[in-house]
């Protein structure tokens, strides 16, 4: 409230806002620590994923009993933040943003906010901001380099514009490949929050509008003023492709050496399954979310969604034929 940029003002509308945060991976865990200290009303998290221990270097919501018990990440986070701040609503979501869902995921809240690792979730998430008109914003990180944008719907380029035009994809590397340092996570969950809290507060007008892009290994650091694209395919044509599309039916994680496969319209009795599988299989685990065994050398962990993770391949193929085997077809 000393500040002057916010003031009592601005903190009581802090305390009335809420928000969407999509992945609480590395940039998404920092980003909700900042949000709930700073008084965001009301936060709802979607993660798809567990905390594992290689998690711990860079996702600082998490602890190794986090990683102990496989709980879901969206599952962690709430239960570390609402003993961070008691007054905030923290809501948890595990599941997989897609097109199917996203209405139901991210609709009443007026800002969305990007803690994902893949494009066709921003692409999804850019669709659908640009045709509710609701403002997101853009951030990446990988190795040293990270960057960050705030979409304003009409008011300023959409990721699209940005991306599409230009047939660059943003990061192409991927923590998978060249890792990530926790610093740049820690900078760019910083700057997009910042620019989260002037949306939240009502204070608009200090938005600067640029693109910022920093690597904290060779201390360069750019700001620039992206342009829109007068033919982009969403915020021009409107043409949202992603939100007509359907779930791919699998994925795989970045930095992980697994494929997650999504089964549609597919909810599991997971008691049920182990009860099934114990005999075939080696090393169980199972909590309320998730169910988890080995069939070496592979690691399967399956989600009552119908999702599942399987560890120690990068291969769809391998991937699916491991779950029609041991979930079903």
């Amino acid at each position: 409230m000393l500040f002057a940029g916010i003031g009592p003002e601005g903190q009581e509308r802090l305390l009335a806002s809420r928000a969407v945060l999509v992945g609480c991976g590395a940039i998404g865990a920092a980003a909700a620590n900042l949000l709930v200290r700073a008084g965001v009303g009301h936060l709802r998290i979607l993660d798809r994923d567990f905390v594992e221990p290689s998690n711990l270097q860079r996702q600082t919501l998490f602890e190794e009993s986090d990683a102990r018990e496989a709980l879901p990440k969206a599952v962690a986070a709430e239960r570390r933040l609402r003993a961070i701040n008691s007054e905030v609503k923290v809501e948890a979501a595990v599941a997989d943003l897609n097109a199917r869902n996203v209405d139901e995921l991210l609709a009443g809240y007026p800002l969305i906010l990007d803690g994902t690792d893949n494009f066709e979730t921003r692409f999804l998430m850019n669709d659908y901001a640009v045709k509710t008109n609701t403002p997101w914003i853009y951030a990446a990180a990988v190795s040293s380099y990270g960057l960050t944008l705030a979409i304003r719907p009409g008011q300023t380029p959409c990721l699209a514009c940005l991306l599409e035009s230009s047939g660059e994809m943003g990061l192409e590397e991927t923590c998978d490949t060249i890792g990530v340092l926790g610093p740049i996570v820690h900078l760019i969950a910083a700057l997009e929050v910042a620019e989260a809290l002037k949306l939240l507060a009502g204070r608009e007008s200090a938005l600067h509008g640029r693109l910022l892009t920093c690597d904290v290994w060779t201390g360069r650091m750019q700001s620039v003023a992206p342009g829109r694209n007068p033919d982009c395919r969403a915020c021009v044509r409107h043409d949202f492709s992603y939100l007509e599309g359907q779930a791919q039916p699998h994925i795989t994680l970045c930095g992980r050496d697994s494929v997650q496969i999504h089964e549609r319209n597919r909810n599991l009795d997971l008691p049920a399954l182990l009860k099934r599988l114990a005999p075939s299989i080696s090393e169980v685990r199972q909590n309320g979310f998730l169910l988890r065994f080995r069939v070496d050398p592979y690691e399967v962990t399956v989600f009552s969604d119908g999702r599942a993770v399987i560890k120690g391949t990068k291969d769809p193929a391998v991937a699916r034929s491991l779950y029609a085997k041991y979930i079903g077809a």
